[in-house]
Order: structure tokens, then sequence, then C-alpha cells
């Protein structure tokens, strides 16, 4: 990527399983330097020895807190804001929590990147955000409402602000495809929730693959999804099993806290202005402002909403469909 040469770029959150991806994407790149801003000194220690790359600069500090985190900022070309808490049942428990990170957290990147001069950020956002019934899924809604609302009121030459949404990444931390391994690797059956939930299925290099999109094509207050297949827990639970031939059968423990049955990448509303662009759909900011009178007389023309897209209703993938992707993984290389 041309414009990354010689550029200096920011990953907030990065000593997460994306930043690590985005990381080793970046590093086959001639950029100058990757900073890598995170609250966990352990974190950024492991990464600093598994690099051993001068190009990889560390910075301490707390989203919530804008003190602390400015000065990364300053002589940097382009952000990447991943810093997050993503976990949906410890941020039912904490919702408040969520709120300083994600909503309060994220506001303070935009104020940061505004003062420097930061030429672009992006935002990373997450399917629970569309249709929240979930704290994690509220926090990242407002977190986008707010990116959106700061765009409109930057100047030409200001940081230009994007957005993307996208649904589970396979295997990152936290996430069920490890749970599953470990329990296996224990020898304890693996819990379900409810194996007729579905949920889009992204690998980690999908993900770097969407933020790049973004990050090229990417105009103010533009939100950027990657088309996604789908699949079952209970298909993604048996083509683990397969894969690992256990024997023991898995327990079904009952839906958790904020769970939905299906997850959501693109409303209704936001389909019916999405500009499909093959592999990814582009939801241009409404930029409208609220002088809503002139409705009044002129009248506006109310479209039929088209069907959200989401993963009851995207490709979906079977046993052996999921046992492919599966062994793109390096938990199952």
């Amino acid at each position: 990527m041309e414009n990354l040469s010689n550029s200096v770029l920011l990953i907030t959150g990065g000593t997460g399983s994306f930043g690590n991806a985005v990381v080793r994407r970046f590093l086959d790149l001639s950029v100058k330097e990757i900073r890598i801003l995170s609250r966990d000194e352990k974190k950024q220690e492991d990464m600093r020895k598994f690099y051993n790359n001068d190009k990889l600069k560390y910075y301490i500090g707390d989203v919530r807190d804008y003190s602390s985190i400015e000065g990364a900022f300053i002589g940097v070309d382009y952000v990447f804001h991943a810093a997050a808490l993503k976990q949906v049942p410890s941020c039912e428990f904490y919702p408040m929590e969520a709120v300083k990170t994600n909503i309060l957290g994220s506001d303070n990147v935009i104020s940061a990147c505004v003062k420097n001069g930061i030429k672009k950020a992006i935002f990373l956002s997450t399917d629970k955000a569309a249709y929240p019934i979930n704290a994690m899924g509220m926090s990242k809604a407002i977190m986008e409402k707010n990116v959106i609302a700061r765009s409109r009121q930057l100047r030409i030459n200001d940081t230009v602000l994007c957005l993307t949404r996208y649904g589970n990444v396979m295997a990152s931390r936290g996430s069920v495809i490890p749970l599953f391994l470990d329990q296996i690797h224990s020898k304890k059956p693996i819990t379900i929730t409810n194996p007729e939930m579905t949920r889009f299925m992204m690998t980690l290099e999908n993900a770097v693959d969407l933020v790049l999109y973004a990050f090229e094509h990417g105009d103010q207050g533009d939100l950027f999804v990657q088309k996604a297949p789908a699949a079952t827990i209970d298909v993604l639970a048996k083509a683990i099993l397969d894969l690992t031939n256990c024997p023991i059968a898995p327990v079904y423990i009952g839906t958790r806290h904020g769970e939905k049955l299906y997850e959501v990448l693109v409303t209704q509303e936001e389909m019916n202005k999405s500009i499909d662009l093959g592999g990814f759909f582009k939801i241009p900011a409404d930029n409208r402002n609220l002088n809503y009178d002139k409705f009044i007389e002129k009248g506006s023309k109310e479209l039929v909403l088209a069907d959200s897209y989401h993963s009851h209703n995207t490709t979906r993938l079977d046993v052996e469909g999921m046992k492919q992707l599966l062994l793109k993984l390096d938990l199952f290389k």
C-alpha cells in the first residue's frame, strides 16, 4: 500500500488479537514506525520479545485518560482504534466500564487525532452495535454515532474518521473457539449455549482486510462492512469435534447474559442507503442537518425497507465448509 510508505502508524489496543494481526501485515510494508498504545505492560513486553523489530514502539496509556494517550499521537500519520471492552457478559455486569472505554475512550482518541493532525483514523466496531440488546453493543453503537457526529464537525483538511463493523473474529482472545479447544484438551465436554445461534465467521486476516479496505476507500464518516459466511454454533462445535477427534458429547448450558440468536451486520435502515461494493458494503454518513422544516412543504419519499444483512440470511456454512475455514487458523495447523 503506497499510502503507508514511510508513514507512522498508531494502533490503540495494539497488544490484542487484532493488533497483532495488523502488526504482522504492516511489518511487511514500507512503514516507518508502528506505535502500540495499550495499558498492559506485560503484553507489550511479550510483543517486544516476539517481534524484536525496531519499527515497533510501545506506549503505555489508557484511552479513558486523555492526558495519558495524547503524547503517543504526536507525529503520527494514521490511527487504527481497536482498544475496547469486548466481552458481552462482563459488559453486562459492568456497563459503566463499557461506557468509559468504548464511548468516552473512543472520543478521547478522536480528540487526540484532530489535535495532532492525524490524516485518517479507522474505528473498529462490532455487529453487536446493530440493533443492540447488550451493554457492549450499546456502547459500540454510541461510539459509532459519535464518530459520525464528530466527522460532520470537521473541516476539509482535518482528520478523516471512518468506521468498520465486523462479526465474531475466529480464534480471537476470549472467543468461543479457544474455549472449545481448552475444554477438549482438558478432556471436558464443550459447553454450547444455544445450538441454533448463528454467528458470522471471519478470520483475523478478514478483519485486517476490512480495515485496510476502509483505509484505502473511506471518506469522512463512512462505515464499512465485509460480507462473510455464518454458521450455527452446533455446526461450529461439530466441526471442531471432528477435527480434534474428540469423543465427548457436548453439554448445552443455555444462552448467556446479553446474547442474541443471530447477529446483524447491516440494519434495514442502513441497507437502504448502503453501496454494494462486491465483497463489502459502504454506508455513507447521513449528513443532513437538523432543519427538517423543508420536508413540510416539499415532502420526502419513504423507501420500502430492504431486509437487514444478518447471520441468519448470509451464506450458511455446513460442517465440511466450517472445517475448511477452521483449518486456515493457526490453532488447527
